[in-house]
């Protein structure tokens, strides 16, 4: 830990020293600002465009120029390498991810502000995501419900699409290859006229399953000699995407539009063979439609009435690769698919934005959702509907102070109404800049939570029982943010202080067997319990509101331009995540006290035809809390890139790009009998290559 603070201390002022250093206000600060490049436009904070700089809301932003010259073609591998306080942890079954301490379920995923669904086990699918059409990625911290309704209580990740319209025809090609058999292609093809415009893309990943070590895993620690494993550390998967979306512009204030896309992925895990007692007779098979359609009529320059449409289907199940046999019957040939899961969202908002006098921005909406979920484990087929309406009022104060002010009112039929509040404040007194954000946070029970009536055999053959609660209430959050910042052409810097108060958190609580529950558990499950089951099963599972949760932390951001073409830049977070489980108050599982991402780019143009990117960037962070378990250690992480741009004429260009992943070789080759208690899932040291093609 030391080494972390020594490290982090010496690049702030490195940073603070270059300020004076140069002064060169003809430079151009659009680069790789990332976060800081207060010129930038976004929506999610106040759910309009406009100015990073006059939102009262914070939002941080990550353009795709900022993730193209990082070499990065991976949603995942872009929030991790540039933004401290978000973690992630792969698996089969998804990705779990953690945004200031808050987990999955917490975290709101939008594409274009429409809700992404798709999750197994809380672990989300992330690899619906099409980096080949994204703008930028927007995120904002701490709790928004006022404006996007339930799971906004840890933050909104936004990821804004590109509907480029300055070029008749463009089409570019991005290829990437890296180790342990990973392979990215994405290709997109945009065209534009005055009436219609097309926007198409493709995607395909690939990487193969590894591991650091060579134990046996078999799901409890092993008496005696081990043998070689077939379990890996992070499981290979094959994933095509392709997207699809029109434009229409029949009249001059009238915008149409509609889009859809299909993504398959399946996972590539290790198939069981004579004398080992891990790997797997299927493979997971995920499927994803999602179709979206919608208009936008402007009256006048100062209002405007948007409708938007919203259908996406997420579907996983196992299909088996070779036979399955029980007591000498084959109960699954090869090619067989039996469903999982089925997840359905279908969302049609109406939203009203007016500018009833300068310098105001009001908002009007409503909402209507219905979330459907088919669960063959967990024995469920239930939906849940949701009505909603908002309003929101930004308006300047002063010159230099506005203020934003907005409440929605939920109707949800599980639990009925809710009522979430929002304020925030901006004080712009020159170059600095103020905010203070009071919100109110909510997440309506999960259907799973809700309806659950589950039963699973573990690998050890030992059942496992959950209920769902009919009863549970809505989890709350009070968040508090106070945050300063000052930017010039030579630096800028931005702190933020929050505090998030989370109640009634639902949990899985574990109850033990007695001679009731044991009738009770019996009679839930005949055909799958006896008397003997009991041997094995000591407890059972059941969701009910019990915890509370206090996140506390800091975001720093540190942003210099010395002189024109170089750009450093730290990121510091530092989070004290909480839970009161039994009176007794633990870290958060999973949660990371300090990290810090650090990035160098220069970039520079020779003549017309040649432009040379070097980007240096890293990732340290301190350990990562498993409560009653050995937590996993911190690590440090370097990456470089180098992409090479030659314009071959006026309507081609061609830029290969070779860079370093993980420079020094961290890994993390520790022994996890669950194999889930990790931080780094880092594959070690590779070169990595990439070429991307552009026509327009």
């Amino acid at each position: 830990m030391k080494k972390f603070y020594y490290v982090l201390a010496l690049v702030l002022c490195a940073n603070a020293t270059n300020v004076f250093a140069v002064q060169d206000n003809s430079q151009d600060t659009t680069g790789y600002a990332g976060i800081y490049n207060l010129q930038q436009v976004v929506v999610t904070g106040n759910g309009h465009h406009e100015l990073m700089k006059n939102s009262t809301t914070p939002v941080h932003v990550l353009t795709a120029t900022d993730i193209a010259k990082a070499g990065i073609t991976d949603f995942q591998a872009a929030l991790t390498r540039m933004m401290p306080n978000v973690q992630f942890a792969p698996s089969s079954m998804g990705s779990y991810i953690r945004l200031n301490g808050l987990g999955n379920k917490y975290i709101l995923i939008l594409i274009n502000g429409q809700k992404v669904v798709g999750d197994i086990s809380g672990n989300v699918d992330l690899n619906q995501i099409d980096m080949a059409q994204i703008k930028r990625i927007e995120v904002l911290n701490g709790a928004a419900s006022a404006l996007y309704g339930s799971d906004a209580i840890g933050g909104v990740v936004n990821i804004i699409t590109n509907q480029p319209k300055d070029k008749l025809i463009s089409a570019v090609s991005d290829t990437r290859v890296g180790a342990k058999g990973a392979f990215t292609q994405n290709a997109n093809l945009n065209i534009h006229t005055k009436w219609l415009s097309s926007y198409t893309s493709f995607s395909h990943n690939e990487v193969d399953s590894w591991r650091h070590n060579n134990q046996e895993y078999t799901g409890s620690e092993p008496e005696g000699e081990t043998a070689l494993s077939l379990q890996p550390l992070v499981v290979g998967y094959h994933q095509n995407l392709i997207r699809q979306r029109f434009e229409l512009h029949p009249i001059s204030r009238l915008l149409m539009y509609a889009e859809g896309s299909y993504n398959y992925k399946m996972t590539d895990r290790p198939r069981k063979q004579e004398g080992w007692e891990s790997g797997y007779d299927y493979d997971m098979r995920f499927k994803t439609q999602r179709w979206a359609a919608g208009a936008k009529y402007e009256f006048n320059d100062n209002h405007s009435l948007q409708v938007d449409f919203l259908s996406h289907t997420f579907r996983y199940g196992n299909e088996y690769m070779t036979d399955v046999e029980s007591k000498g019957v084959i109960t699954n040939y090869v090619g067989d698919y039996t469903q999982s899961k089925k997840q359905s969202l279908y969302d049609l908002e109406v939203k009203n934005i007016n500018h009833f006098y300068e310098g105001s921005t009001t908002i009007f909406g409503g909402e209507w959702k219905n979330d459907f979920l088919n669960a063959t484990s967990g024995d469920v087929d239930n939906h849940v509907y949701n009505l909603s309406a908002y309003a929101q009022h930004d308006t300047k104060l002063l010159d230099n102070m506005s203020v934003t002010a907005g409440v929605r009112y939920d109707y949800n039929e599980a639990f009925g109404n809710h009522v979430s509040p929002k304020v925030a404040l901006l004080y712009r007194p020159g170059a600095f800049s103020f905010r203070a954000n009071y919100a109110l946070g909510f997440r309506a029970p999960g259907m799973d939570e809700l309806y659950y009536h589950y039963y699973k055999s573990n690998m050890r053959g030992k059942p496992v029982v959950t209920f769902g609660n009919k009863g549970l209430n809505p989890e709350t959050s009070n968040y508090v943010s106070l945050s300063a910042g000052y930017g010039n052409s030579l630096f800028s810097i931005d702190v933020t202080g929050y505090l998030n108060y989370v109640n009634n958190m639902i949990i899985k609580d574990v109850v033990e067997i007695d001679e009731a529950a044991k009738q009770m558990l019996l009679a839930s499950f005949p055909d799958d319990l006896t008397e003997a089951s009991f041997t094995k099963m000591t407890t059972y599972n059941r969701y009910l509101n019990s915890d509370k949760g206090i996140i506390r932390g800091v975001n720093a951001n540190v942003c210099v331009y010395p002189y024109n073409g170089l750009t450093l830049s730290a990121n510091y977070a530092y989070t004290y995540a909480t839970t009161k489980t039994g009176g007794e108050w633990i870290p958060l599982e999973r949660t990371v006290k300090n990290a810090v991402t650090l990035a160098a780019n220069y970039n520079h143009t020779w003549g017309k035809t040649y432009t040379l990117n070097v980007n240096l960037n890293g990732r340290m962070q301190s350990k990562t809390y498993y409560p009653g378990y050995e937590d996993a250690p911190g690590y440090g992480v370097w990456n470089l890139n180098t992409t090479h741009n030659f314009v071959l004429s006026k309507y081609l260009q061609i830029e290969p790009s070779v860079g370093i992943d993980n420079i020094f070789n961290k890994i993390d080759n520790r022994i996890d009998w669950t194999n889930r208690r990790y931080a780094n899932y880092n594959p070690g040291t590779s070169v990595v290559f990439g070429v991307k093609v552009k026509f327009n």
